[in-house]
């Protein structure tokens, strides 16, 4: 197969192409653009290995392209970004290498190597095919494609399968067990069966990788498709367990005088896939829908630990959503993932992720609504996404009537904010200026007057205003025995 007419489509190509020949050194496209190339996915960054100096043909192709070039010197590799209509192609660059790896640790001893060397130390099949670059080289064509390991093939069967033997490569390099899995989560593809049982019989390896390139790994699943499938595949190898202990601890169903709950493993996932199904996965989903699929993986996260039966009402999980708000940061903290705003949106909707819910099933007050509107914040419609995805039975009539009850929930919400402006809301008495008018320090009772004065507002007695709202302070105060020491000033008609 050869692949000229779509390279010389691409000007890097051609120019890559240019220098490694007058460079005189053989030079190849490998890797993941190959792989897309064939299954016809976009791609802007380029793998090219050299057999020769990866870094010289990066300078050279940056000069020639009038392109940055970043150097890592200590890795043997190089970065060029080239912008062409507007889109940035990242092109990185590596000589040809052979690996070999110490039990305790997957950083490799590097020697140069051959491109067969290169090859062979590719994690699987489908991404150790190359394409020839040179134009002048007596061992292959422009644009010819070079498959050792018949990766064509396993990319129609749709397997991911290891070139080597499996328990070699997964010993070297641990963290390709979490690659083959997100590939066959993002691909939807097999991982073909000595694979997958060579990665059970290994999974203890993964205690050598960091802790970052794990959660790097896992986020990819969690932006698959159907990420139901990955985390399926992490259970069943044995890897889940290892760096996920406190989702696994959710699966099972426990059953007393014949009444059992729902296997909250498999819900979760169901939820997950049902936020994922909303948005076409595309390696451009910005931050915050990686966010709300964490919040669909961590939404009922602590259910084992506040899991009670009652004799009456069957199983109850009461508190579970305050319970797993508090674990969010635990759980963010040893998954290294960020501990900002990130996180806070993410313990936001577990910790709400009940509460509209709940207004499906009662009569719904605007006070109720209120103060929905005012907790979720511009964090609502995630929240509302959350919610929905998290309607899941196998009965499609018990389903859909509670999709209708909440989309009234949704209406009523949307007409409330348009009247009354809640989602930035913000008592305009604050606590300051209650301390200033009664010459009050810092105290209890400070609180009380604020959270009075905030209640009488979502519960729709006094208009958010200042004028009414200080009026009804001043009663409230009169009524406590407080002294006005400063009158707040109001241009009163």
């Amino acid at each position: 197969m050869n692949f000229t007419d779509t390279l010389q489509a691409n000007p890097i190509f051609e120019t890559l192409a240019q220098q490694a020949d007058a460079l005189g050194v053989r030079a190849y496209v490998v890797g993941g653009f190959v792989r897309d190339l064939l299954l016809k996915r976009p791609s802007k960054d380029i793998d090219v290995v050299c057999v020769g100096s990866g870094i010289a043909l990066a300078e050279a192709v940056g000069k020639a392209m009038k392109a940055p070039v970043a150097v890592f010197p200590s890795f043997g590799t190089a970065m060029v970004k080239v912008t062409l209509g507007g889109q940035v192609w990242e092109v990185e660059f590596v000589g040809a290498r052979k690996e070999s790896y110490r039990s305790d640790s997957r950083k490799p001893i590097v020697e140069d190597g051959t491109l067969e060397d290169d090859q062979n130390r590719r994690d699987f099949t489908i991404n150790a095919m190359g394409i020839q670059l040179n134009r002048s080289s007596a061992t292959g064509v422009f644009g010819d494609l070079l498959d050792p390991f018949d990766g064509q093939k396993d990319l129609k069967r749709k397997i991911i399968r290891t070139p080597l033997d499996p328990l070699v490569t997964f010993s070297d390099d641990p963290l390709r067990m979490m690659r083959a899995i997100r590939f066959a989560s993002q691909l939807n593809f097999d991982i073909e069966p000595a694979t997958f049982d060579a990665i059970v019989q290994m999974n203890d390896r993964i205690g050598i990788v960091s802790r970052e390139r794990i959660t790097d790994e896992l986020n990819k699943i969690i932006l698959s498709p159907t990420p139901s499938y990955g985390f399926k595949l992490l259970y069943h190898a044995g890897l889940l367990d290892r760096i996920f202990p406190e989702l696994v601890a959710l699966k099972g169903v426990e059953t007393i005088e014949g009444r059992g709950h729902k296997d909250n493993f498999y819900h979760t996932l169901q939820v997950l896939d049902n936020i994922a199904s909303r948005t076409k996965s595309t390696p451009e989903l910005n931050a915050q829908e990686l966010w709300l699929r964490w919040a669909a993986l961590l939404h009922d996260i602590a259910k084992p630990a506040t899991k009670r039966y009652d004799k009456k009402v069957g199983w109850t999980f009461h508190g579970h959503e305050d319970l797993g708000a508090r674990w969010v940061p635990g759980i963010f903290r040893t998954m290294k993932l960020p501990l900002h705003e990130s996180m806070r949106f993410v313990q936001k909707l577990v910790r709400l992720h009940l509460r509209p819910i709940a207004l499906t099933k009662e009569q719904i007050t605007d006070s109720a609504l209120r103060r929905l509107l005012v907790d979720a914040g511009d964090d609502l419609d995630g929240l509302m996404a959350l919610c929905r995805a998290d309607i899941t039975s196998k009965n499609y009539e018990k389903v859909q009537k509670h999709l209708r009850n909440f989309d009234r929930v949704e209406q009523k919400l949307i007409d409330l904010e348009e009247r009354d402006k809640l989602r930035s809301f913000q008592p305009v008495i604050t606590g300051e200026l209650i301390m200033e008018t009664f010459g009050l320090p810092p105290s209890k009772e400070v609180g009380e007057l604020k959270t009075f004065i905030r209640e009488a507002i979502l519960d729709g007695d006094i208009p958010n205003t200042l004028e009414t709202a200080y009026l009804f302070l001043l009663e409230e105060g009169r009524k406590r025995n407080l002294t006005v020491v400063k009158p707040l000033e109001l241009n009163l008609p």
